[in-house]
């Protein structure tokens, strides 16, 4: 039984130093392209440790001088030492600044980078990740990147040449010296394991901690309309009490593990100072060393014990950065969408624009990773100048089928591509290249904060007053619009705020018809608007001159008189409804 735990121990082990190198690989990505500034900013640290050692070196001459009585020499290492002094304070002002101003450089151009590879990770994995975990990984575990990119390496470098330099000082006036002066490795080595593994456990619970309140105060402010309705005030103002209790606990016991660490460390230091002092007292009196030199001494052994336990605290450092790579990996390592047709559909898109373009799928299949099957074998088509509906219970798939066209999933089988309106034999496969010709409309409220003209144009920047109020029009938008003080600069809150529901969703449909795509897509978006307003819209969309494919998805069939093509979406297939059908449909509503 021992030689089987030892076996398993060895073998998880060995699988933690591969995730750990792998990490640090990782880390070392983003570490080569900041070379430069970690070389400076080394420079700096080891030009500033030359200058204190110097101080030390002549403070010593200094104590020397005045009890020798050498007045020959005061002034002038008097005014050395002073230069030195301030040389050093010049060096560390000028070393902070240096490390801020990089560090923020750093921070921002990493942080970028991991937000435009979040922004293309596969949509479907990274649904399994709550938004305020995705937050949490990205600002604070990029930050920690940032930070450590810039400042382990270049203090291990610091650290050691500090340690060594001292060192060598302390050997070269007193070899004796050297001994007290490192008693305390020891120990901190000792103290090193159990302060790394407790600093490793601290370091996942605190990110796992941080994730989870933000994405509860997330939660709870974007929701708070629910809140109050529900009257649920009193059970979240609970849950926040008892998640911030989980964290202080952890907190104060981690703090409780670093006073007994930070306490220990103290009567390390004590004792290998003390130690120092009563040797320099004994060389001194017996006439061995000067009193300049053990003052030396003394300082130099503050330095080489310091020094020691910076590059102990280096460890935990490095598994903190180690966690934080980890933690950044398991997002921007999942499968990445392939916009490699990008020219392709750039071009498609310029020579049939004129005309228009649609879109097919033949025969698709797709099961979610649950193992749920939502379509087997399901066929449709849409083309220019046509609405086709997409009619089925809730639940039956007609927003993933809309998910599957935008290619935000992948089908597992069947074919899906874009056709040209006169040549429908000319065809490019979907894929997250092809989203640029669609204009997009989900459930529920997408407006963000902001005036009414930005959230216009943040689909279309260059979009003129004149565009925009065209596009309120086709909407049925600029009838309340126009009316507003402001009119398209009104200021639209946060999800919408300000406007109803059925507004909104009249903003949000004339937003996507400013950007004037080939293809419209329509989730259920016209679901707040009575049924006068909705049926207005989609005749102002089929009768507008611009060669549009719209596809419409509703559970009110009041509108199919007026679409193309119907499909009910039943059985895992779409089926397309004839004449009689819908008339019995819309019978029935």
């Amino acid at each position: 039984m021992r030689n089987l735990w030892t076996k398993i121990k060895k073998c998880l082990q060995a699988e933690m130093l591969q995730k750990m190198w792998k990490e640090f690989l990782w880390i070392a990505q983003y570490a080569r392209r900041y070379w430069k500034a970690m070389i400076f900013y080394t420079a700096l640290g080891v030009f500033g440790t030359g200058v204190s050692l110097a101080s030390s070196v002549i403070s010593k001459d200094l104590v020397d001088i005045i009890t020798g009585h050498q007045t020959g020499k005061l002034l002038q290492t008097f005014a050395l030492m002073i230069g030195f002094s301030f040389g050093n304070t010049l060096i560390s002002q000028a070393s902070a600044y240096a490390s801020t101003m990089i560090n923020l450089k750093v921070d921002r151009e990493i942080q970028n980078d991991i937000f435009a590879k979040i922004l293309v990770t596969d949509w479907e994995s990274l649904t399994a990740y709550h938004t305020g975990d995705l937050v949490t990984r990205w600002s604070s575990d990029a930050s920690n990147i940032s930070s450590g990119i810039l400042n382990w390496l270049p203090n291990l470098v610091i650290y050691t040449v500090k340690f060594i330099s001292a060192l060598a000082i302390v050997v070269h006036y007193d070899p004796t010296f050297a001994i007290f002066a490192l008693l305390g490795i020891p120990f901190s080595a000792l103290l090193s394991r159990p302060l790394l593994r407790r600093m490793t456990n601290n370091n996942q619970r605190s990110a796992q901690m941080s994730a989870k309140l933000y994405g509860f105060n997330q939660e709870a402010f974007s929701n708070i309309q629910t809140i109050k309705a529900f009257d649920m005030i009193r059970f979240y103002v609970d849950r926040l009490k008892n998640l911030q209790q989980e964290y202080i606990k952890m907190r104060l016991d981690f703090q409780k593990m670093s006073i007994a660490t930070s306490l220990l460390m103290t009567l390390i230091s004590y004792l290998v100072s003390y130690s120092c002092y009563g040797w320099g007292i004994y060389r001194v009196w017996s006439g061995a060393i000067s009193y300049g030199t053990m003052t030396m001494f003394l300082s130099l052994s503050g330095t080489l014990t310091g020094s020691v336990n910076s590059l102990v605290s280096l460890v935990p450092s490095a598994i903190s950065l180690g966690i934080s790579a980890g933690r950044l990996m398991d997002i921007v390592e999942m499968p990445q969408e392939d916009y490699s047709a990008d020219r392709e559909v750039e071009q498609f898109a310029e020579k049939y624009r004129a005309s228009g373009i649609g879109l097919a799928m033949e025969d698709l299949s797709y099961t979610y990773h649950t193992g749920t099957e939502v379509f087997s074998k399901a066929s449709l088509e849409a083309w220019p100048h046509e609405i086709i509906a997409l009619v089925g219970p809730s639940g039956e798939g007609k927003t993933t089928m809309l998910r599957l066209i935008l290619s935000l999933l992948r089908a597992q089988g069947g074919e899906a591509w874009i056709g040209a309106g006169e040549d429908r034999e000319q065809r490019i496969a979907l894929s997250p290249s092809t989203r640029k010709l669609f204009s997009y409309v989900p459930q529920g409220n997408t407006m963000f904060s902001g005036t009414i003209a930005e959230n216009m144009r943040n689909v279309k920047p260059e979009a003129t007053d004149e565009e925009i109020v065209e596009a309120l029009k086709l909407a049925c938008a600029w009838e309340f619009v126009e009316k507003l003080p402001d009119g398209i600069e009104s200021m639209v809150k946060e999800r919408g705020g300000g406007f109803s529901e059925g507004q909104a969703q009249r903003l949000s449909i004339a937003r996507a018809l400013l950007r004037k795509s080939p293809i419209l897509l329509l989730d259920e978006a016209t679901s707040a608007l009575d049924v006068a307003t909705e049926r207005k819209v989609l005749k102002n969309i089929m009768t507008d001159t611009y060669p549009r494919t719209c596809i419409v998805t509703t559970h009110r069939p009041t509108v199919l008189g007026i679409c193309t093509r119907v499909y009910a979406i039943r059985g895992k297939k779409c089926e397309e409804l004839g004449e009689k059908e819908i008339l019995e449909m819309e019978k029935d509503f």
